[in-house]
């Protein structure tokens, strides 16, 4: 089993425990330790995985919960909360010890949230922000890869610190270009009006632009997905002739032993589906049951499993029905099937809860 099979069967793991979780104690023993145990540290070592490990900041008794010990030296700082903690309120404890020790990294957790940190900014200060942080219970493949870079095995200081300034700023980037989209600012919408408007650019002008630059700028993102996903049925209608026959070959089964029509639309809904889920799971675990009623997709063909139900025979009212613990936010309407591609958070995080 490779390091991408055991993190996510670890995060499985944690999903069916955290619950049971009620201390810092306990958070340490269940989810902190076995994570570090398969970053491939030996945890019960403590020439290389030190419990309470002194920081000089000043104070007798200061202690960080563990660091990790290369040639007697500590090269990664371990503060843990209980699962049940918001780590925003504990960074200053963890910038201390960071100053006081040679480690080049830093991590701050609760088990379920790992910040990781350094001094990208200035030396041997940690940063204001992580230039890295994990869900593990919603685990991405770009960030698994990132993790890996920690496991002992690939464990290279110049290495990740040149590809943490990088993904420091992708982040930041982002981040930007997130809240641009939602509400540009005066700035952002002059630098677009400095290229297509030549008259002046008064508050008003700017005032005047701002919502036709955010909805030009959504179109076009939503023309560049909806190429994608047409890409991918394109790509998927082009496969060998022995898959198509399966796929019909299962359409014609289901189709006589229910007597219900699966439309084109169901099928293409179904394909974007798990064109989305794409980059966290392999897309043949994504099945289907079309019950008449509605359309639902599940994982592995089982029906405890479903990911979401599509409601698209009404021409006026579709919607999509997700697998989530809230019932107030499991009903998405939707215009088209394409904009299913909205939920894709959604989907990865039910998802996840399967893996």
């Amino acid at each position: 089993m490779d390091f991408i099979d055991q993190i996510k069967l670890f995060s499985k793991k944690v999903q069916n425990m955290k619950d049971n979780i009620q201390t810092e104690e306990a958070t340490k023993t269940s989810i902190i330790m076995p994570f570090f145990s398969l970053l491939g540290y030996d945890v019960f070592n403590l020439n290389e995985f030190t419990p309470e490990f002194s920081a000089d900041v000043g104070i007798k008794g200061e202690k960080v919960d563990y660091a990790i010990i290369a040639n007697g030296e500590p090269i990664i700082l371990i503060e843990c909360k209980s699962a049940d903690k918001k780590l925003k309120y504990h960074y200053s404890q963890l910038f201390k010890y960071f100053s006081a020790t040679k480690a080049k990294f830093a991590i701050l957790t609760n088990g379920l949230e790992y910040q990781f940190f350094s001094d990208l900014d200035a030396p041997n200060k940690m940063d204001a922000k992580p230039f890295l942080e994990i869900n593990i219970l919603n685990l991405k493949d770009n960030q698994i890869k990132e993790l890996k870079k920690f496991h002992k095995a690939n464990f290279n200081v110049n290495k990740i610190v040149e590809d943490a300034s990088v993904l420091k700023y992708s982040n930041e980037f982002e981040t930007i270009f997130a809240k641009q989209l939602e509400n540009p600012c005066d700035e952002f919408v002059k630098f677009f009006l400095s290229i297509a408007y030549d008259k002046q650019k008064t508050k008003k002008t700017i005032d005047n632009f701002r919502p036709i630059l955010k909805k030009s700028l959504n179109n076009y993102i939503n023309e560049l997905m909806n190429k994608k996903i047409k890409s991918a049925l394109e790509s998927e209608s082009s496969e060998s002739s022995q898959t198509s026959k399966n796929i019909d070959a299962e359409i014609k089964e289901k189709n006589e032993t229910s007597k219900i029509i699966t439309t084109d639309e169901e099928l293409e809904a179904y394909v974007i589906v798990k064109t989305l889920l794409s980059d966290c799971v392999n897309i043949n675990d994504i099945t289907y049951k079309d019950t008449g009623q509605y359309f639902a997709i599940t994982y592995k063909n089982k029906s405890n499993r479903w990911i979401c139900r599509l409601y698209l025979n009404s021409p006026k009212n579709k919607y999509i029905y997700l697998n989530v613990p809230e019932p107030n936010k499991a009903r998405i309407n939707i215009n088209s099937i394409y904009d299913i591609k909205n939920a894709k958070k959604q989907l990865d995080e039910i998802v996840s809860r399967f893996i």
